[in-house]
């Protein structure tokens, strides 16, 4: 039996576009999906998903089990969070500890963070809608590093924390990293570096 020749592709997802190829809601049918960046195979599925208006590192494969070995909670995601307001050491440690949040009606405290305070703006490319205007206040910058993925967790956690996040970047996804691409560029790689249980590691 012939094996199955699976792709891989490295994307920067773009503000305003939703990490999926197609949605089963009505009110949805005029959003961007990923479609329209590149002609992707069938079979191709997101690996996990950034919300509209994140932007940054996004995985695709047509191999389920490594979409599944990616998801694991051994495996970093590492988010540039700009946030309102000048971020503190005391919010910095809350969120490091870890941080109650909504999450289905509940509270969810998120697992143990790695924190860091961005003395300088990274170096990323415009993005296509403005934050908001100085006159408003100061802003800073932190990265975020976490092993889950709850809905909007990054977000839910600065806010918690009381920085509100302003634009949200997810810049690594285990030893891969979005450096190196554009907005709306998709790279195609031979391997994501995930090997499944029945793959040499």
């Amino acid at each position: 039996m012939t094996p199955v020749t699976h792709r891989h592709f490295l994307l920067y997802k773009p503000y305003g576009y939703l990490s999926q190829f197609t949605s089963e809601f009505p009110r949805e049918m005029r959003k961007k999906f990923l479609g329209a960046l590149h002609d992707f195979p069938a079979g191709t599925m997101a690996i996990g998903r950034l919300d509209e208006p994140s932007e940054g590192l996004l995985l695709l494969t047509t191999d389920g089990r490594v979409s599944e070995r990616i998801r694991r909670k051994d495996v970093e995601k590492e988010y540039y969070a700009q946030v309102d307001g000048l971020i503190t050491d005391e919010a910095v440690a809350q969120l490091e500890a870890g941080i109650g949040i909504a999450h289905r009606s509940l509270v969810y405290h998120t697992l143990p963070a790695r924190v860091r305070r961005l003395e300088t703006a990274p170096e990323l490319p415009p993005r296509g809608r403005n934050i908001r205007s100085d006159r408003h206040g100061p802003t800073s910058w932190v990265s975020i590093i976490v092993t889950e993925g709850k809905f909007r967790q990054v977000r839910k956690m600065t806010a918690a924390a009381g920085f509100p996040t302003l634009r949200l970047v997810r810049v690594r996804v285990g030893n891969l990293w979005l450096e190196g691409l554009a907005p709306g560029e998709v790279r195609e790689v031979a391997d994501l570096g995930f090997p499944t249980e029945d793959q040499p590691a």
